[in-house]
């Protein structure tokens, strides 16, 4: 999805937004809290790797929003960034695949899921 400026029922722009790409995703954790208090403790230390990774298959900016157990994810990328290319790619960079199994324990998957297999992709509807 590309964000376009948007518009005020009289269609007039309300705000100049440079386009770019946008994808906002949901997941659940596990119904703990005491694992939920370390899956936040785990953001708060994200390794270098894991950023430079993002950033080097064309994400610009991850930011994740939690709700109780209910996670909510914006990731904004490059406009010529490809979703399931360069996630597959990303997962093939320096200790991704250890850090999906690390947090995989806090969000009830497998250990060898990749992001793109645990985050669910949502439609915008506004």
């Amino acid at each position: 999805m590309v964000c376009e400026p948007e518009k005020a029922n009289s269609q007039q722009p309300i705000a100049k937004v440079k386009a770019m790409k946008r994808y906002c995703q949901c997941l659940q954790l596990v119904d703990n809290e005491e694992m939920i208090a370390k899956y936040v403790e785990a953001h708060a230390h994200v390794w270098p790797e894991i950023i430079e990774g993002q950033r080097q298959v064309g994400i610009l900016d991850m930011q994740i929003y939690r709700k109780g157990r209910q996670l909510f994810m914006i990731m904004d990328v490059k406009d010529d960034f490809d979703f399931e290319k360069d996630m597959a790619r990303l997962a093939t960079l320096p200790r991704q695949a250890e850090w999906e199994a690390y947090v995989s324990q806090f969000q009830g998957c497998s250990a060898n899921a990749r992001s793109d297999e645990k985050w669910q992709v949502m439609e915008r509807i506004f």
